[in-house]
């Protein structure tokens, strides 16, 4: 049955694909049946693995060997687990709910099923991702979200910025896998094995300085898919894919591999100080970086981009601060995965409200005109910000709390990274709803 979490949206894509203009008709509602049954899978584990012994959470299926070379043995195996399970929920449930939102907005798109097939193939390759129980299969479903977030960033390839977009994307991510390249043929060097469980066995008895290459690599990879600083510059013109793409990108899947990466291969970190530092370091500039880039976006979808890079560089600062940081990185990850989506879909009302122009100095008193769209995207807006009760002020103020611990210096940074957030996300509030047309 576990395997229908990854079979369900890679068989919508097959049949969307390979079926052609056949399914033109009915494509859209299989994908988003195929995802929303894959939640409902994800729930179901959800609750065996919820009835199990806290320390007994996990279940491991092999599908078959893959790999089998001299001591290289490396089988097609998935993992579930207080960790993947997460990660599951987050993907299969927003993802779907970014399914049916789409339905409508695509609605007069002639390639409307194509679009749907890209959306199955996204959710497949992350559920790959994030299932794999060894770092090779976790590669495979890296490519596989790589090569559907250039399907989707460039599907409207007829404009150029779009395809410019797409291979810049492309390019920019192919740098960092080759950190995670490095990282998997260090570990089998090293260690001997690619595998969470072997990894992480091995890792105890490793040396500081073997850790500490090791954990720069997967820092790299994660540069690069999560959009951190030096790797960043793809991500605002992400921005250049249809909306829904926009809030499965930033919200549900690929920019949250990179937090996924470092906060699963926790134990190498654990014993390199030095690794650890320079994610704290990286996370730090691309918090700040992301946040100050917002407060200067008019583009709507742009300042909303420059708000996930800075957030995401939030998790990637809380991974880097130790056992506690990582269990608050992934709080934030959820929290976020939720309110960033319904404000990035909340987005898209409002530009086709006003005919796809995305500058927010041509918008104003919108609330009025869009009374829906007005709460729920200030539901997301609260959240964001760190109000209570809505749940980034739970999250948000767990990673302060805990960078205060780790050093005055960065805890300060953390909290004036979350002024500066409350401060674009409010600009962006009162441009859009408030003022006047």
């Amino acid at each position: 049955m576990h395997s229908l979490l990854i079979g369900l949206p890679l068989l919508g894509a097959t049949v969307l694909l390979l079926g052609g203009k056949r399914t033109n008709a009915w494509g859209h509602y299989f994908a988003t049946a195929m995802s929303i049954g894959s939640f409902l899978v994800g729930l179901v584990s959800f609750n065996e693995m919820f009835g199990m012994p806290a320390e007994e959470r996990e279940i491991v299926w092999t599908l078959s060997e893959w790999i089998s070379v001299g001591s290289f043995q490396v089988p097609i195996a998935f993992q579930l687990d207080q960790l993947s399970i997460a990660f599951v929920l987050l993907i299969t449930g927003v993802g779907s709910l970014i399914h049916v939102y789409s339905i409508g907005y695509m609605e007069h798109d002639e390639n409307r099923r194509k679009f749907f097939s890209y959306l199955n193939l996204f959710v497949s390759a992350m559920l790959v991702l994030v299932l794999a129980n060894n770092y090779l299969l976790l590669y495979v479903g890296w490519e596989g979200v790589g090569l559907a977030s250039y399907l989707l960033i460039g599907f409207w390839q007829h404009k150029p910025s779009a395809a410019t977009a797409a291979k810049k994307a492309f390019v920019v991510n192919r740098v960092g896998d080759i950190g995670l390249s490095l990282a998997v043929m260090l570990m089998f060097a090293f260690f001997g094995t690619v595998t969470f469980e072997g990894v992480n066995e091995a890792a105890a008895n490793a040396s500081e300085q073997t850790a500490t290459w090791i954990g720069l690599a997967l820092l790299l990879a994660a540069c690069g898919k999560s959009a951190q600083f030096p790797l960043q510059s793809w991500l605002l013109d992400a921005m250049e894919g249809p909306t829904p793409v926009s809030a499965l990108i930033h919200a549900a899947t690929m920019v949250t591999a990179g937090v996924y990466l470092i906060a699963r291969s926790n134990e190498i970190y654990n014993i390199a100080p030095t690794a650890q530092l320079a994610v704290i370091i990286i996370g730090s500039i691309t918090y700040l970086m992301g946040a100050f880039i917002g407060t200067a976006k008019d583009d709507i979808k742009k300042g909303l981009a420059g708000s996930t890079m800075s957030q995401i560089g939030l998790m990637i600062l809380a991974v880097g601060l130790g056992p506690v940081g990582y269990v608050f990185a992934i709080f934030h990850l959820l929290t976020h995965g939720f309110f960033k989506a319904g404000m990035f879909l909340g987005a898209g009302s409002v530009m086709h409200g006003m005919h796809d122009d995305v500058n927010m100095r041509h918008y104003g008193g919108l609330r009025n005109a869009m009374k829906i769209t007005f709460v729920t995207f200030g539901l997301g807006f609260l959240a964001i910000i760190g109000i209570p009760p809505f749940a980034g002020f739970w999250s948000k103020d767990e990673i302060i709390k805990v960078a205060f611990s780790y050093s005055p210096l960065v805890g300060t940074l953390a909290l004036v990274g979350a002024g500066v957030t409350a401060f674009y996300m409010t600009r962006m509030m009162a441009m859009t709803f408030f003022g006047t047309a």
